[in-house]
């Protein structure tokens, strides 16, 4: 017995995947997820002043508007959301906590993948759709003496909230999304705090407010007018991307925004000059908020600039041997974005290791398949991150094609289906091209890209264009092997 599906991952690809298989009518399938329960990154991540970047209005799926609090919601609503996605689709039985995937391997003669999980226990399936997401695997910098540190430390996605921070001196090391969140919120009682940053960061105003009440009633009686409000939204994000994809020129009004906020909230020559990025906007993440420039400007706050040379017992050391006292690190460092799938190991036709496939940087045809690996899927996969836009609306087109994909196996009674060599080729080339005229191959370096310059992680042109792209599934871009699967079922999980 087998099943027909195996979802790998529960945060919103998971639970989206799940909920479009239910309504097609499949049940036959289940999600697996290493934690103990649903909410990918907004379940990992909790640190102090966590909201979400995107408006609220867009970071729902289509089909299931919420009634949101405000413009930009905050980690709580969002797993409500989640959780109540959920309840309301019967998903619970569905859903498998714990069991995180260590291998996936495909076995061409019973067209099978046969998954092995860190708990010793195996699962099979005819299909799997890896929705692990990229934002996940924190990355730790690799500083001397890192380990050597005495008191508490750790990395934002992993917040220790049992380490009272009151009054107590706290080194910070990194200026990411994160940390543009978190150190306005510490600082509030933190003793000190040293803000160690290698590179500034576009940070723009955030339009955030909670909703009146006769907004909501109106959201609510007119399902036209929030409709209305998210197709807003979804244009400016648009209008931002096109100063990411097409021409710099285009984010004139951003760098404006940026300009005056940065002016009106930082009297300090000095401190405004440390703020000022030396690469294109977008070229790394645009951030927002409204009080990261003024808890710079605190008395007890001091943005460092000095390359860090070490980590020592009772603090840091910068150029020029001088040490600032800590008794706490929290590092903003980001995540391992680039690295896709790990540590999963996947094994295709003829044994072929994915991460091999991989060694020059990830790739995958729309982000979603990749030859070599029949009736494998991703979502959120290489290239369908965005710079300007819902992640939530890429799911969706992804979602579909997906389901487009599982719908052919069995309605041509095919074993497997594989992505075609030169239909990768050719889109991949197509990706890089695009790429070189994009704001994130001018010179910068950031987790969109691999060591090399290579964008590995954003979709480079408008989010719409990647519905179009995705908008039904084309069996003819595949390789095929007829011979209908072992029946699938229920399985002991």
């Amino acid at each position: 017995m087998r099943y027909r599906v195996v979802v790998i991952g529960a945060g919103f690809a998971g639970i989206g995947m799940a909920i479009a298989l239910k309504q097609a009518g499949m049940d036959d399938f289940v999600v697996l997820d290493r934690a103990d329960d649903l909410g990918g990154t907004w379940r990992d991540n909790s640190y102090p002043g966590l909201t979400c970047d995107v408006p609220s209005q867009l970071y729902s799926f289509s089909f299931r508007p919420w009634r949101w609090s405000r413009r930009f919601p905050g980690r709580d609503e969002i797993l409500a959301y989640l959780h109540a996605l959920v309840a309301e689709h019967g998903l619970d039985p569905h859903l498998r906590f714990g069991r995180a995937v260590a291998a996936a391997e495909f076995d061409e003669r019973r067209a099978a993948w046969d998954l092995a999980l860190d708990d010793g226990g195996t699962l099979q399936a005819t299909a799997v759709v890896c929705a692990v997401g990229q934002l996940g695997r924190p990355a730790l910098p690799d500083l001397p003496g890192r380990d050597g540190f005495a008191g508490p430390w750790w990395h934002s996605g992993r917040w220790n909230h049992d380490v009272d921070l009151t009054g107590r001196r706290v080194a910070v090391i990194g200026t990411g999304a994160s940390a543009i969140q978190f150190v306005p919120e510490i600082a509030k009682a933190a003793g000190h705090v040293d803000v160690y940053q290698r590179t500034p960061p576009y940070v723009l105003p955030k339009a955030d407010r909670a909703y009146r009440d006769a907004e909501l009633t109106l959201f609510d009686r007119l399902p036209a007018v929030r409709k209305a409000d998210r197709l807003r939204v979804f244009l400016y994000g648009e209008v931002l991307t096109s100063g990411f994809v097409l021409s710099p020129k285009l984010l004139a009004g951003p760098m404006q925004l940026w300009r005056r906020q940065l002016r009106s909230q930082i009297a300090d020559p000095a401190l405004r000059a440390k703020c000022v990025p030396d690469y294109v906007m977008g070229c790394k993440r645009v951030v927002f908020s409204n009080d990261w420039y003024p808890a710079l400007t605190r008395p007890n706050v001091e943005l460092v600039t000095d390359p860090i040379e070490r980590v020592v017992p009772d603090g840091v050391v910068t150029s020029g041997g001088i040490t600032r006292a800590a008794d706490v690190i929290i590092y903003g460092t980001g995540f391992r974005a680039v690295q896709f799938l790990t540590p999963m190991q996947v094994s295709g036709l003829g044994g072929q290791r994915l991460r091999e496939a991989w060694r020059d940087g990830a790739q995958a045809y729309l982000g979603i398949t990749v030859c070599g690996f029949p009736n494998f899927f991703m979502l959120y996969g290489p290239n369908t991150n965005l710079g300007g836009n819902s992640i939530i609306y890429m799911l969706e087109g992804q979602i579909g094609y997906v389901l487009g994909a599982i719908r052919a196996l069995q309605a041509e009674r095919l074993a497997w289906l594989d992505v075609r060599p030169e239909v990768q080729d050719a889109f991949n080339s197509w990706v890089q091209s695009a790429s070189r005229t994009s704001v994130w191959e001018t010179g910068c370096h950031s987790w969109y890209t691999t060591a090399s310059g290579r964008n590995t992680n954003n979709w480079p042109d408008h989010t719409f264009l990647y519905r179009y792209r995705v908008r039904h599934f084309d069996l003819a871009a595949y390789r095929v092997r007829p011979g209908q699967p072992a029946a699938a079922g229920a399985s002991a999980a």
